[in-house]
């Protein structure tokens, strides 16, 4: 299913397309990045990352009744996870998604159509993967061209006074699902997958990289910078209950064994706090060779720590993200043990739904494929019954506050990640004393009471 075949089929009735005064045009758009060196390497998908570069963008949209409003919004470029590129450097990936970033900002200023952000990003999606250089994977493009997409996003909240998610009822975005997603949402809006308030508390997920220390014997060189550097220190800083744990996916016995020990670090650390409930994720950052490892890899784990296999919400992107070559390599068998999520595979509607009959039971909705497309992701996973969760990009500052938004507002998810704290700590020093609720967790909990401000909320009620 792709929702663009469908907009191309589907003629909207006439009083859809009367110029509505409510609607909006992009008046004015303009982007900056911001370089931050982590305090530590994180290791995912047989790679470590020490950096990261922020795209910040600013954007003005005004009215058909002559009303104008500014939004922000920014994201991690995130190159190594939407570009991991044999043959070229991190530099070299990096560069291409600047660059890329450059012609989105002109395509988007110079985009004159009135609407809603949602059609908005119908009519300008496919003008950016045009834009992209050859080679560009689909979801690197989706990285670049999100925090344009969020800011428009913001900016119509801002100018209607609203919460971004109090955006998308019929009075501002008439048109019902089934002209983005097809006949079987004839009659339904966007609002129905939407929670008008947040949710008043999101479990946050701490990440356990492939090379974090867990216990205080495997730190080698210390930081000292006053932040936790083991696992069990970190469960006591943050009250932690539930668990991201980064695998390689090619060794079964070192997963294994990784799990079992997380398992007993966690064991000593709550023992302390009097917690006897915490739970897992597990991420394989595609580097399973078949649904057959994953199944040996549950078995084994099952063997040696059968507490930890009961701890698992979910399992995170098992095998490679090209579906399409691999469509033999199917998830019904895993699935029916724990819920399989895909991730990096999920990049438009129709691969939800390739995932979907391949045995896929859940998706990961992330700010940074553009809030658009997540919010249309969400309402096909949820009318589906899929397991949902939202997970970050190493997001600090308004990409967090983005990431933390879709949590609190999307029925159902299991809870949001946030590890910028553990490896950016620095790029969200301006928001703690702003967002405490958000940026200094101390129960395991982000609470979203702060997050019911107009737009994507970074800016307070």
């Amino acid at each position: 299913m792709n929702r663009r075949h469908f907009i191309a089929g589907l003629a909207a009735p006439a009083i859809l397309r009367a110029a509505r005064p409510t609607d909006i045009r992009v008046a004015s758009i303009q982007h900056s990045f911001e370089d931050f060196q982590y305090r530590t390497p994180y290791k995912f998908g047989g790679r470590e990352v020490d950096r990261v570069t922020l795209l910040n963008v600013r954007c003005r949209v005004e009215s058909r009744a002559g009303k104008s409003a500014e939004g922000f919004a920014s994201m991690t470029m995130g190159n190594v996870w939407a570009w991991p590129s044999p043959t070229l450097s991190y530099d070299q990936t990096l560069g291409a998604m600047k660059d890329l970033a450059v012609r989105i900002r002109k395509i988007t200023a110079d985009h004159q159509e009135h609407g809603h952000p949602i059609d908005l990003n119908m009519g300008l999606e496919p003008e950016y993967l045009k834009a992209a250089p050859a080679g560009m994977p689909k979801l690197a493009v989706l990285v670049t061209a999100s925090p344009f997409d969020a800011a428009i996003h913001d900016a119509f909240g801002r100018l209607h006074n609203r919460n971004c998610y109090s955006t998308y009822g019929v009075d501002l975005l008439p048109r019902d699902l089934s002209y983005y997603l097809g006949p079987d949402f004839k009659g339904e809006h966007l609002s129905r997958y939407v929670q008008q308030t947040p949710k008043p508390r999101v479990p946050l997920f701490h990440s356990v990289g492939a090379s974090d220390p867990i216990f205080p014997a495997d730190v080698s060189k210390p930081i000292n910078d006053g932040l936790p550097e083991t696992l069990g220190a970190w469960i006591e800083y943050n009250g932690l209950t539930h668990i991201k744990i980064k695998l390689n996916g090619d060794d079964v016995a070192w997963d294994v064994d990784r799990v079992a020990a997380i398992e007993q670090a966690a064991i000593q650390a709550q023992r302390k706090r009097n917690v006897r409930n915490w739970h897992y994720c597990l991420d394989f950052n595609e580097r399973c060779a078949s649904s057959a490892a994953l199944l040996e890899f549950l078995r084994r784990l099952k063997e040696k720590s059968p507490n930890a296999l009961d701890r698992i919400l979910y399992l995170e992107q098992p095998t490679k993200r090209d579906l399409k070559a691999d469509r033999a390599n199917v998830m019904h068998g895993p699935a029916k043990i724990k819920p399989v999520v895909i991730d990096e595979s999920l990049t438009d509607i129709e691969s939800l739904m390739l995932a979907r009959d391949m045995g896929y039971s859940g998706a990961a909705l992330k700010a940074c494929k553009g809030q658009s497309q997540v919010m249309l992701m969400a309402a096909v996973a949820q009318k589906h019954k899929m397991f949902l969760c939202v997970q970050d990009l190493t997001c600090p500052g308004a990409s967090l506050i983005h990431s933390v938004g879709l949590a609190a507002y999307v029925p159902g998810t299991a809870g949001v990640e946030a590890n910028a704290r553990q490896y950016v700590p620095a790029a969200n020093k301006p928001w703690e004393t702003r967002f405490p609720g958000i940026f200094n967790v101390k129960d395991g909990e982000m609470r979203t009471n702060e997050l019911k401000g107009v737009g994507l909320s970074t800016m307070k009620v």
